[in-house]
């Protein structure tokens, strides 16, 4: 048997032979340095060759093969996107460089270089243009598109378009982009929020300013972020849901410059437009100023189809809302506009270590509308009928300002404070006659049909000062990605408003036109709402392998509201009296906290698969009192919700993404009280303390392929939702002394409430993208639950949306953009006396343009709807037409229009909703939208390159900022 005995004297003899080994070797090691061998190379004579290869119009070339040989190298590798390549661990100090690319001349150079240098910064390469080269090459360093992880990237070199162009004409022609007249743009079914610079917010992230402004030359690359917040940016770690950001990427040969563009305009109707914009751009340094004023059409409502143009109309939406629709509400987006913006942006790197990032907008916008709508709103005792006509005024005014500091304290600290301040005021009003009608379904003693009219005219007045600050610090620990963040906000909100109603209510003898009573309502309703975030985050990452690590993420949120709202009866003399019944005082705090702890596979860059596997923990809190009604309310809950996301990339332009997220969300304070809310009289209100939290899960997936040989790009999109626990309200007719009826909310908790939404693009181009089709459509599907009356009801609503639009670029003074559209939108109610809908619009659409004797341009755009499922007496089947004629001059610097919009006067649509409950809403509003306009525009820029520092050439980074080779 082995013994202890034994097993000392194994280690004994064990740890003799250890020590045998170690002085060999270093008898040896000592050899070496006394006499080397020839060909063994030391550490220290190792070193680093960096350079750029250039065009001779000093633009670097991407892509280019570079080969460094020596008698003890031989390195190949291909220049960046900047042209720039570097070689690391070069033996020997005297090595010859050959360079070659098509459509350029070869390049041989011998070099011998100070062999006692470690680095080695050597003079650009120049190449001279190949004679011989055929027209058709196309120098492609690198593919069109490439799919990054929460980034899509575009190559705008790949995109042609005329010069002076601005970057909107250049994200049109890019796959997968859908881009208004307005300025938005919607990425693969998605909208963009805001829009960035080299990585930063610019002129407050507004995406028309910028890509309506900015010159296409400059620009880089353009890049589609999943942005989940500067702290997840920071340290990698995600949680929530992201939005999407546009990032602009500026050319290193165009990353300095000043830009201005000065318009002016006046029309027929009293339509006018000026605007100044201004920017001067030199690394990471920005400025920008953007004025405008404009009297303009508001718009009109429009079938859903995201088509990119303004002047699409048609049939309706489906949309899932409250159940109880407002009846004395205005839907539509039409009438007269008269707005104004003044923004201010400046970013710099003042030293070394601090980077300030500052954007200040002020706004006004002045809205005058006219609205008429027809609603039917089922229910188990019948059905309501209401008509409305109604005019509506909004002024609206507001500031904000936002402060960035970023410094980086050393290499391993880095903090971020960021103040805001916000400030906006409303003056609004609206006059309004509703006609009502309830047609009972199976009429008896207690169920009659009834007539109701209701006449009103509401003002309304109201200030929201906004406040607040964000501090983010990181710590970068020696271990590599071992990091620690802590983010911390404080954010106050004040809104004050006071209401003027004043309300004439005819109770009618069931459907006949005797009136029972005239009832006349003279109120001002006072409100004050206080509310109070403060939200702290701590997140930390240890990596566990090269290519793994664990992630921890917890923070706290915590909302308190102070909430008061006085309802005063006004009389003949002028005098008010509180009515106590319709005042409500009330303060309530909701505090959350999420501890998650997640494992992360795939850190690194070249790793196919990553995936993330964890858990949230997620406690809360919601507690108050209603100082009016003396009632007290706390509850706490639980929940758990997994963490789940999985990426695989087969390469840069082909990926499959899916994520599960959970969130759960408490019941409102006013759903949870059990009193009775009588504010307004027709609508009351009642809550439930039984409610339970509600408990959404959300799986998203997209799949992205880009055949960069074919041109060929497609992807699909598909997210669905489920909601344990749906909060719906359940809306109970109610009878009244003049045997009308009310109808009161109250809330209960049911399932089976889900969405599930596709969508899907695909892209071709050809003939050297001179032709490009496109196919982009949504399929969604909305599993709506209500109640009515205590009984339950299933609404179901189907929208198909399918568009299809080539973009015919064959020469340079031709350029055509037909398109067509088809979509359904159907809905079905299981109550027995519900509503179906189901609205068919097809869609024919074109625009484009002549370019005649290279400076006089024609443009035009037309579009032909046809709708089909909306009463025939509210809607037509509109034409509208668009054209201009515009003059270059000053070598297309300046440019002199003449516009006309809508020459048959029929861009006037019908909008409709339907809502959860079934009820259908069909809106139209006044457009005014047939004018003439004449245009001035102006547009100055000088461009140049980025210069190296102190010799050293400036290194991008992944976002387009700035900072050392």
């Amino acid at each position: 048997m082995f013994n202890i005995y034994q097993a000392v004297s194994f280690l004994l003899s064990y740890k003799r032979l250890l020590v045998i080994i170690i002085l060999l070797t270093t008898i040896e090691a000592i050899a070496q340095q006394q006499n080397p061998p020839k060909n063994v190379i030391s550490p220290l004579s190792l070193r680093e060759v960096s350079g750029i290869v250039k065009d001779t119009t000093n633009v670097g070339i991407p892509g280019v093969t570079v080969r460094l040989t020596s008698e003890k190298d031989t390195l190949i590798m291909g220049t960046n996107p900047d042209g720039m390549f570097r070689f690391i661990n070069v033996k020997s100090a005297v090595y010859t460089i050959s360079v070659n690319s098509l459509g350029f001349k070869s390049f041989i150079g011998k070099y011998r270089q100070n062999d006692a240098t470690a680095k080695i910064q050597m003079a650009p390469i120049i190449l001279k243009a190949d004679s011989k080269t055929l027209d058709a090459v196309v120098i492609n360093g690198a593919p069109s598109i490439t799919y990054k992880t929460d980034t899509v990237e575009y190559k705008a070199s790949d995109y042609v378009v005329r010069e002076n162009a601005t970057v909107d004409e250049l994200v049109k022609k890019m796959e997968g982009m859908e881009v208004g007249n307005d300025g938005s743009v919607v990425h693969q079914g998605a909208p963009i929020a805001r829009a960035k610079i080299n990585g930063k917010v610019y002129l407050g992230g507004d995406v028309a300013t910028a890509l309506q402004n900015l010159p296409a030359e400059i620009v880089e690359k353009i890049q589609i972020v999943d942005d989940y917040g500067d702290q997840a940016e920071r340290t990698g770690i995600k949680d929530g849901d992201p939005e999407k950001i546009l990032n602009i990427v500026t050319k290193r040969s165009k990353s300095v410059g000043n830009s201005i563009n000065v318009t002016g305009g006046a029309g027929n109707n009293d339509r006018y437009e000026g605007s100044v914009f201004a920017t001067r751009l030199n690394t990471n340094q920005s400025i920008g100023v953007n004025i405008r004023l404009n009297n303009t059409v508001n718009g009109v409502a429009n079938s859903g189809n995201s088509s990119g143009n303004n002047n699409n109309g048609g049939g309706g939406r489906g949309n899932g809302g409250n159940n109880t629709p407002n009846l004395n509400a205005f839907g539509g987006s039409g009438g007269t506009t008269n707005n104004g913006t003044s923004a201010f942006s400046y970013r710099d790197q003042i030293t070394p270590k601090i980077k300030i990032n500052t954007n200040y907008r002020y706004a006004f916008n002045n809205t005058n509308s006219i609205n008429s709508s027809i609603a039917q709103i089922p229910s188990i005792r019948g059905n309501t009928f209401s008509s409305n006509e109604g005019s509506s005024t909004n002024d609206t005014k507001s500031h904000n300002l936002n402060f960035e500091l970023e410094a980086n304290l050393d290499s391993s600290n880095f903090l971020r404070i960021t103040p805001t301040f916000n400030y906006a005021s409303t003056v609004a009003g609206n006059e309004s006659s509703n006609l009502q009608r309830f047609v009972a379904a199976e009429p008896s003693p207690d169920n009659q049909s009834f007539r109701q009219d209701q006449t009103g005219n509401n003002s309304n007045r109201n200030t929201r000062p906004n406040y607040g600050i964000t501090a983010f610090y990181q710590h970068l620990f020696a271990k590599p990605r071992r990091n620690i963040s802590v983010q911390i906000s404080l954010n106050n909100n004040n809104q004050e408003a006071e209401q003027d109603r004043n309300a004439r209510i005819l109770y009618y003898d069931g459907l006949s036109d005797l009136v029972l009573k005239d009832s006349l309502i003279n109120r001002v309703v006072n409100r004050d709402n206080l509310t109070k975030n403060y939200r702290a985050s701590l997140t930390f990452a240890e990596p566990l392998t090269v290519n793994t690590q664990l992630e921890f993420n917890g923070q706290i949120n915590y909302n308190g509201y102070d909430n008061t709202a006085i309802t005063s009866n006004i009389f003949t003399d002028g005098s008010k009296q509180i009515v106590d019944s319709l005042s409500n005082i009330y303060d309530y705090s909701f505090t959350q906290t999420r501890l998650a702890l997640n494992y992360r596979y795939g850190v690194s860059k070249d790793s196919k698969l990553k995936f993330s596997l964890g858990v949230t923990a997620v406690p809360a809190v919601l507690s108050g009192t209603k100082e009016s009604l003396g009632t007290s309310t706390n509850r706490s809950s639980f929940n758990l919700i997994p963490i789940a996301r999985f990426q695989y990339l087969w390469s840069k332009q082909h990926s499959l993404q899916l994520n599960y997220s959970g969130n759960a969300t408490e019941p409102s304070f006013d759903q949870i009280q059990p009193v009775r809310d009588v504010s307004n009289p027709q609508n009351p209100v009642v809550g439930n303390p039984d409610l339970k939290v509600t408990f959404n899960h959300s799986v998203n997936t997209s799949y992205n392929n880009y055949i960069a040989i074919a041109k060929l790009n497609y992807s699909v999109n598909a997210n669905a939702t489920f909601i344990e626990n749906s909060v719906v309200r359940n809306v109970v007719q109610i009878s009244d002394a003049f045997n009308s009826r009310k109808n009161e909310t109250r809330f209960v908790n049911l399932n089976g409430v889900y969405r599930i939404n596709t969508n899907h693009s695909i892209s071709k181009q050809f003939g050297d993208r001179k032709y490009n089709l496109s196919l982009n459509g949504n399929i969604s599907y909305n599993h709506g639950v209500s109640m009515s009356d205590n009984i339950e009801n299933v609404t179901t609503t189907w929208n198909f949306n399918e568009r299809f639009g080539p973009r015919i670029n064959p020469t340079e003074w031709l350029e055509v953009n037909p398109f067509v559209s088809y979509s359904v939108i159907k809905s079905n109610n299981t109550l027995p006396s519900s509503l179906d809908s189901k609205t068919n619009t097809l869609a024919f659409n074109i625009d484009g343009k002549f370019y005649m004797w290279k400076t006089l341009i024609f443009g035009y755009s037309a579009s032909k709807n046809y709708v089909s499922g909306i009463n025939a007496n509210i809607t037509n089947n509109p034409f509208v037409i668009n054209a201009y004629i515009e003059k270059e001059f000053y070598k297309r610097r300046a440019k002199l229009t003449f516009q006309a919009f809508d020459l048959l006067n029929q861009n006037n649509f019908v909008n409709r909703n339907i809502l959860d409950n079934g009820a259908i809403i069909d809106t139209r509003s006044n457009a005014l939208s047939q004018y003439f306009m004449v245009r001035l525009t102006m547009r100055l820029q000088k461009w140049s390159g980025a210069k190296p520092r102190n010799g050293d050439q400036m290194m991008r980074r992944g976002d387009g900022g700035f900072g050392r080779f």
